[in-house]
């Protein structure tokens, strides 16, 4: 079984920064591409950024030039460096973490942190 457990949402200006981490425990053997996602009221789960475990990436439209997706794999940690916030980020942010065994591969996901970007 795989934790994920997320931290570093908060409440920020227009124009602020957050950094989010998310960090993965449990029998861990390798950990795959992993990735953040966002949640806002009345709408769906959207990815926000992801990256393989060679460190490759992709992003939304929405927060090129902004975000930036980073990990530390002698950590099974994933970072989410937030800047030039807008109000329109405000979500439940979730990591997801894609997890290869010997039965197949497994998503997990973490319990989600608020960011609300409002002044």
């Amino acid at each position: 079984q795989v934790q994920l457990v997320e931290s570093g949402g908060g409440l920020v200006q227009p124009g602020g920064s957050l950094r989010l981490s998310c960090a993965a425990s449990g029998s861990i053997y390798k950990i795959g591409p992993m990735g953040w996602y966002r949640q806002a009221p009345g709408k769906q789960r959207e990815l926000v950024a992801g990256i393989t475990g060679g460190g490759t990436t992709e992003y939304a439209d929405s927060v090129k030039g902004r975000l930036t997706i980073s990990r530390d794999n002698a950590k099974n940690t994933v970072y989410l460096q937030m800047n030039s916030l807008k109000p329109e980020d405000t979500a439940v942010y979730f990591c997801k973490a894609i997890v290869p065994t010997p039965k197949g591969e497994y998503d997990y996901w973490g319990q989600g942190t608020q960011v609300t970007v409002s002044s």
